[in-house]
């Protein structure tokens, strides 16, 4: 029996793909269409390494079917920007060097990204609830927040 035909939007591409309903969203991205921002952690949804955005939301993509992600929008960390022209919350991200081993920072990014999409400028309180629920086991958590509010327009470069 073959599967049927499941259109995916991804990164402002539609893309057919031939998986069972129930394929986790982040088995489909990274072996179908071989984006590997999403990362496979705990496979739980429990620490944020897989995390995308469904239409403009923080989502984690390890445990949503394919099937509830038809006719979405759906953005991955590689959909964002470019080396060359990377998304402002990928730069502050390079600029405040917020990453070690990097593992976590697909999650921090995206669910970044997601909160300023709904609130453009936010307090620090609202960066670290929004980023609670992504795990860094290296301890990068400062840079992060900081990378985060450089993002959101709450630091500002020092003049020479």
């Amino acid at each position: 029996m073959t599967e049927p035909i499941i259109r995916l939007k991804v990164n402002g591409r539609t893309h057919e793909i031939n998986a069972a309903p129930d394929t986790a969203l982040l088995y489909v991205l990274r072996n179908d269409l071989e984006l590997n921002g999403p990362k496979f952690g705990c496979g739980l949804g429990e620490c944020g390494t897989c995390t995308v955005l469904i239409d403009g939301a923080a989502a984690r993509s390890c445990v949503i079917p394919i099937s509830g992600c038809v006719d979405c929008e759906i953005l991955t960390l590689e959909g964002l920007g470019s080396r060359d022209h990377p998304d402002p919350v990928q730069d502050a991200f390079i600029r405040e060097q917020a990453a070690q081993c990097g593992y976590c920072l697909n999650g921090m990014i995206m669910a970044t990204k997601a909160l300023l999409i709904r609130t453009p400028h936010p307090s620090e309180a609202e960066v670290l609830e929004a980023l609670r629920y992504n795990l860094c086991r290296c301890g990068a958590h400062i840079e992060i927040v900081r990378a985060a509010m450089r993002a959101a327009g709450g630091i500002i470069e020092e003049q020479d």
